[in-house]
């Protein structure tokens, strides 16, 4: 059994993947081919945003966004310690410095009342995730980021689908990012990422910045980076972009029925009033995660923990000074977090043999 069965995926789209991968190969244009565009354009009618821009990773779209901004050293971002390291760690790559705060115990992302006492004279943004793939409480988070005259940037790398009372992922904030990553929901055969605006403004510097700098050839305006989507990736993501919409309510469907047969013996997932999830990880809470993780071991079934140990006592973050007990919320649900097997291709009875090994390992 698969945590993500990409080779599934692949089969139920092979003759339209081959055939865009092969059209890419025959022209040779592997940088900046038309399907770059195609896809930035796709894109951006599919979240309902103005501008779409293509780049080499989820990674870079966050560093990107930042960048746009101008933040840099002595500014300060505020972020959750409750998600992959890449949210934080391009604040420190920009210079700047991350600023943690708790997180909701429901939905495991930023806690919008906790946010206030954050605000410093140096925060200049908040990066809020949209975690598992349900959204941040946009809302009450932008009301904060209005008060203060604070940027706001919508880490979507795993929510790409979803959507917060009528407006989807990737249209929240100034600038928005998203990854395309394999196992994301909407995943190509490598790395590739897209951001997301309302602004022309940042549209264009963000062309400029992910090609060194440069409108024109050997014309540098700015100092950039090489954050180029392949054509090839794009390309992928093209013909597997129909079939999105789909994907989506099979996910949904399978968390639905994962919920219904575990919600007596789990803490399982959250979905606020008003929210989409798209469920790009389906975790569960449990006292006894080490038991019943082993018990599906045993059994052959995969299962990961997002996230083992929250940022903010990351080696990494050592030298910003915080300590076990700053954030309880994250500590605790890290220590009983796990994730099931989640995706479209999922087969009801592969569903079923898991929920009976989680039964009866308790």
């Amino acid at each position: 059994m698969q945590f993500v069965d990409l080779k599934a995926q692949y089969l139920a789209y092979q003759a339209e993947i081959d055939v865009a991968v092969k059209a890419v190969l025959n022209s040779t244009q592997f940088i900046n081919g038309p399907q770059v565009e195609a896809l930035e354009e796709g894109l951006a009618d599919f979240v309902g945003v103005k501008h779409a821009v293509a780049c080499a990773s989820g990674t870079d779209a966050l560093q990107m966004a930042l960048m746009v901004l101008g933040i840099g050293p002595g500014d300060e971002v505020i972020t959750t310690p409750f998600t992959f390291i890449a949210t934080a760690e391009t604040i420190v790559l920009t210079g700047a410095r991350p600023v943690f705060v708790d997180i909701e115990e429901q939905t495991y992302n930023l806690d919008p009342a906790a946010l206030e006492a954050a605000v410093s004279p140096a925060t200049r943004a908040i990066i809020a995730v949209d975690l598992y793939g349900h959204p941040a409480a946009y809302p009450e988070i932008e009301k904060v980021a209005a008060r203060h005259g604070l940027k706001l940037i919508e880490d979507a790398a795993q929510a790409l689908g979803g959507a917060r009372l009528g407006r989807n992922c990737g249209s929240f904030g100034d600038l928005a990012a998203t990854s395309f990553f394999p196992s994301k929901p909407l995943g190509c055969y490598g790395d590739g990422g897209m951001l997301f605006t309302a602004e022309a403004e940042f549209a264009e510097k963000l062309r400029s910045l992910r090609n060194h700098g440069q409108k024109q050839r050997y014309y540098h305006e700015m100092i950039g980076c090489n954050s180029r989507l392949d054509t090839l990736q794009a390309a992928i993501l093209l013909a597997k972009l129909p079939y999105f919409p789909e994907e989506i309510s099979r996910r949904i469907n399978i968390a639905s029925r994962y919920s219904q047969a575990l919600s007596e013996h789990f803490i399982t997932p959250t979905v606020a009033d008003g929210c989409v999830s798209v469920f790009a990880q389906y975790s569960l809470r449990s006292a006894r995660r080490d038991e019943v993780v082993a018990a599906l071991a045993a059994a052959g079934i995969p299962s990961a923990v997002h996230y083992p140990i929250p940022l903010h006592l990351q080696p990494a973050f050592a030298d910003l000074g915080y300590r076990a007990g700053d954030f309880p919320v994250a500590e605790k649900i890290a220590t009983e977090i796990f994730s099931l097997p989640m995706h479209p291709f999922l087969t009801v009875a592969e569903q079923d043999r898991i929920i009976a090994v989680l039964l009866k390992a308790l």
